[in-house]
């Protein structure tokens, strides 16, 4: 059972940044860096006069350093807040996705993952806590060296989505008062308190979807054959194999899990 729980509480956690990170300020216009839809065919380069536009908006959506800032402040208080609240679950909803049955999860009542986590890890929280500071402050530095390809992506995005006169009016609208402050607090809206209070409020919901959710994903691959071992490698795989890890091949092992 421990082990269920531990694999169920790490698929929760990346379930949780995986959702936020797709997450939206209900603002127009959106900005959307990682899209939750299908990715449409990489269009022909856009007019020029199109894309000088698309340009100055999308500098003005995401300002030189922006990413670094969210990092060191927005990012630390929304992962705690989102910690915080996920530790008071049932432990029970937490590992049926590590494969618990309904009837097992229901047996262990009440109880919260907090108290569990406190009996493996005393020092849990602070050390989520101190992690998440850690990956803030390096995925901040990691962005400041990203955010010029962040920045000419959407462009030419924006070139493709938006005409020319629809371009000018947003480079006006974020002339304004108004628009600068929206353009210049739109991904830390997105990230904010708000946003973090109604994902967790979320997490019940998408709680007990994720076991249909993954029983559909086995349904949808049973057809397919079973990962291969490596005692089902020829003597020409393990090597290709071997060398493609830099390993003797007679090393290879399957993972223990």
């Amino acid at each position: 059972m421990r082990r269920q729980l531990v694999a169920a509480t790490a698929l929760l956690f990346a379930g949780i940044g995986a959702a936020h990170a797709q997450s939206d300020a209900k603002a127009p216009p959106p900005v959307v860096v990682i899209p939750s839809a299908p990715v449409k065919p990489v269009a022909a380069p856009a007019d020029p006069a199109r894309l000088a536009v698309a340009q100055r908006v999308v500098f003005k959506l995401v300002p030189e350093g922006v990413y670094k800032k969210m990092f060191a402040t927005v990012f630390g208080e929304m992962t705690d807040q989102i910690f915080g609240q996920v530790g008071e679950m049932p432990v029970g909803e937490v590992a049926k996705l590590g494969g618990l049955s309904q009837a097992e999860a229901k047996a262990l009542g009440d109880v919260k993952l907090r108290e569990i986590m406190e009996i493996y890890d005393p020092a849990w929280r602070e050390r989520q806590k101190r992690m998440m500071q850690a990956f803030g402050t390096g995925m901040g530095d990691v962005m400041v060296k990203v955010e010029p390809i962040v920045r000419k992506a959407l462009a030419q995005a924006y070139a493709r989505e938006f005409t020319v006169e629809e371009l000018t009016d947003l480079d006006r609208y974020f002339a304004t008062p108004a628009g600068a402050h929206y353009a210049a607090q739109s991904l830390a809206i997105a990230m904010g308190p708000e946003m973090t209070k109604a994902m967790t409020e979320m997490m019940p919901e998408m709680m007990s979807a994720m076991p249909v959710l993954m029983q559909r994903a086995e349904e949808a691959t049973a057809d397919l054959p079973p990962v291969r071992k490596m005692d089902d490698l020829s003597p020409l795989e393990r090597k290709k194999l071997a060398d493609l890890l830099g390993v003797d091949p007679e090393k290879l092992e399957d993972d223990a899990s």
